[in-house]
């Protein structure tokens, strides 16, 4: 999910680094999660808008969900 004025690859970092592999399943279901570890998707593109925000901790994050 594109976030206007960042680099998605910093967000990526941001959530990794925030969440870690023990938090991960308090964000994403046993297929996301998988789905996730295999590489065919970031974190960026499993979660929403606001689980974003609340994860990286920045209310200014403004996250177009029409990508």
């Amino acid at each position: 999910m594109p976030v206007p004025g960042y680099d998605p690859e910093d967000i990526e970092d941001a959530l990794e680094t925030s969440l870690g592999e023990t938090h991960l399943e308090e964000y994403l279901s046993e297929s996301e999660r998988e789905t996730y570890r295999q590489g065919d998707a970031e974190l960026v593109d499993l979660l929403e808008a606001d689980e974003i925000r609340e994860i990286i901790g920045d209310e200014d994050v403004s996250v177009d969900p029409s990508g």
